[in-house]
Order: structure tokens, then C-alpha cells, then sequence
């Protein structure tokens, strides 16, 4: 099996996660952030929906300066609403597919590097690239847009999850759980079932 062929279905998997995230987003609590120093609920979403297009460039190119000397400054995409947003993904994600599924071994495995100003930030295999500056950052991002969603009142099942189960026990105290019971002072909220037994939910 390729180092493609491994990755694909991982990807496959969080990309229909991604997705069904974004779809939550509200176009009325665009630019609603939790705190004056925190990015806005419509910046964090296009960041999450624009991140596989880190993916293609990793995989056609040898290294990227965010902030050339003399050059402009990388600019992510303006998006202003959830239609802008899910195409903006739907696109990214379908070039970033095909550019894992047709990469070799060989190009998998080549040096790719972060550049600022002309300065080195790292140097990696493209294929740790693909895992951790672009995947693992994701998936990082799209849980912290559920907690958005959690403080807005957005309804929102997991990404990974298929269903829920409401919880009638509590399983630190054994307690049955009633209308008016918090276990440990927490809101009781639904906990996911995963939709595989080796799949867990964020």
C-alpha cells in the first residue's frame, strides 16, 4: 500500500466531519468571537474550510514564503458566509484529494519547507506536512469551532459521530440523572456514540 492510498481514507473520514461542521455555521454570528482577543467565529470557520489548499501547494511545490522580502504577505481567502465558505471547502478539499491520490511514494517523502522573510521555519517530509501542520491543525481548529458553537447555542453532534445517546446515569457519582441534576457542576449535554467502535468523536 501507497503512503496515498494509507492516508486517503483517514482523510476521506475528516473531511465529511469537516464539512458537516461548516454547515452548522451561522451567517448571523459571522463576526461573533467568545473574546476581543479571539479570532471571530466567521474568520475561524474559513480558516478550517481553506486549510486542505495548504495541502496541494505542500504537494506541487518545495517551499513556500508567507512573508517574502520585498513581496506581499500571504492573505487567506475573504469568505463572508456559509455559502462562500462551503465552496471555498468543497473546492479545496476535492484539489487536495486528488493531489494525496496522485502523488508517489517518492514525492510523498521530499523535503518541504515553511519559509518567513527568507528564514527557514521548518523542514519536513511533505508527508509529515500532510499529518501534522494540515491535518492535525484541522482537526485542532474544527473542535475548537464547536466550542463556538456550544457558547452560541449552535446544535452540533461531533464530527466522527452518527447518532447520540442521552445520558440518564451519571458515571462519577452512579447517580440517576433527573431534569434538575448537573453532574459535578457541569451542563449535561449529550455524549456521542461513535458511528465505529475505532473512531472516536472530538
Amino acid at each position: 500500500m501507497s503512503i496515498a492510498q494509507s492516508l486517503l481514507p483517514e482523510y476521506d473520514q475528516e473531511m465529511a466531519g469537516t464539512r458537516k461542521t461548516l454547515e452548522r455555521c451561522p451567517d448571523d454570528k459571522w463576526n461573533w468571537k467568545p473574546h476581543e482577543k479571539s479570532g471571530t467565529l466567521g474568520w475561524l470557520a474559513a480558516h478550517v474550510a481553506t486549510l486542505p489548499e495548504w495541502t496541494t501547494m505542500t504537494l506541487r511545490t518545495e517551499q513556500f514564503d508567507y512573508a517574502p522580502v520585498g513581496g506581499s504577505t500571504y492573505q487567506p481567502p475573504k469568505i463572508s458566509n456559509r455559502k462562500e465558505l462551503l465552496a471555498a471547502f468543497d473546492k479545496s478539499c476535492a484539489e487536495a484529494r486528488a493531489a494525496i491520490a496522485s502523488a508517489s511514494d517518492q514525492e510523498m517523502t521530499k523535503d518541504w519547507s515553511l519559509l518567513a522573510g527568507g528564514k527557514n521555519v521548518f523542514t519536513m517530509p511533505r508527508v509529515a506536512v500532510l499529518r501534522t501542520i494540515i491535518m492535525n491543525h484541522l482537526i485542532h481548529h474544527r473542535a475548537q469551532l464547536g466550542v463556538y458553537f456550544r457558547l452560541i447555542g449552535v446544535p452540533f453532534v461531533p464530527s466522527g459521530t452518527s447518532s447520540v445517546r442521552l445520558v440518564d446515569r451519571c458515571a462519577v457519582t452512579h447517580k440517576n440523572v433527573g431534569a434538575d441534576f448537573t453532574p459535578l457542576g457541569a451542563e449535561l449535554r449529550s455524549i456521542p456514540t461513535p458511528s465505529h467502535p475505532c473512531r472516536g468523536a472530538l
